[in-house]
């Protein structure tokens, strides 16, 4: 159990915290949810042992960028997380 989490990730995958939806533009507007472009940064909250070949990359806490469609939802203890395979990931900021 990391972070408190009830999951752990198996092999090279990694559980995403994603980041909230913008609410409001830069003008101050505020944004329908229709209109919300899916948050496309997060932070790793579990992350799996790897593999035999592959040694895992990310850590618990570092902050990423993913693909647009990356990952699959999951809802938990009434959070909202991704789980997705590490080279899902694109880079670490």
């Amino acid at each position: 159990m990391i972070m408190g989490l009830k999951i752990q990730p198996l092999s090279d995958r990694v559980v995403v915290t994603p980041q909230a939806a913008e609410t409001k533009t830069a003008s101050g507007l505020y944004i329908p949810d229709s209109a919300k472009e899916k948050p496309q940064q997060g932070t790793i909250a579990a992350v799996g042992n790897g593999k035999k070949d592959h040694k895992m990359t990310v850590k618990v806490g570092d902050t990423v960028l993913y693909g647009k469609y990356a990952g699959t939802e999951l809802k938990l203890d009434g959070k909202e997380y991704l789980i997705m395979r590490e080279e899902d990931i694109l880079a670490i900021i």
